[in-house]
């Protein structure tokens, strides 16, 4: 069982920056694949980014790419998304996600989720 807790989450102009954490209970995080989807006002949850349980493999939604990036500190924990040059799009409900199989764009791969953070960007 893993439990996932996003911070980060605010308010912020086009063009600026935010980082999200996502903290993970238990001593197996360093086994789990990790991904952040995001979630605007009535769409669908979307892929944003994904590690694999050692860091060694990152990907990206196209739309994200060159501005997000995603990283992990197994010592705490802890996974993250930077996101420079946010766009007013970006805004949405931030999710993390855990995988106890492999890094996956798609969200019903994923095992368990945190509650989401909320980013939005103003234009």
């Amino acid at each position: 069982q893993v439990q996932l807790v996003e911070s980060g989450g605010g308010l912020v102009q086009a063009g600026g920056s935010l980082r999200l954490s996502c903290a993970a209970s238990g001593r197996t995080f360093s086994s789990y694949a990790m991904g952040w989807f995001r979630q605007a006002p009535g769409k669908e949850r979307e892929f944003v980014a994904a590690i694999s349980w050692s860091g060694g493999s990152t990907y990206y939604a196209d739309s994200v790419k060159g501005r997000f990036t995603i990283s992990r500190d197994n010592a705490k924990n802890t996974v993250y998304l930077q996101m420079n040059s946010l766009k007013p799009e970006d805004t949405a409900v931030y999710y993390c996600a855990a995988d106890t199989v492999v890094a996956d764009r798609r969200p019903y791969e994923y095992d368990y989720w945190g509650q989401g953070t909320q980013v939005t960007v103003s234009s």
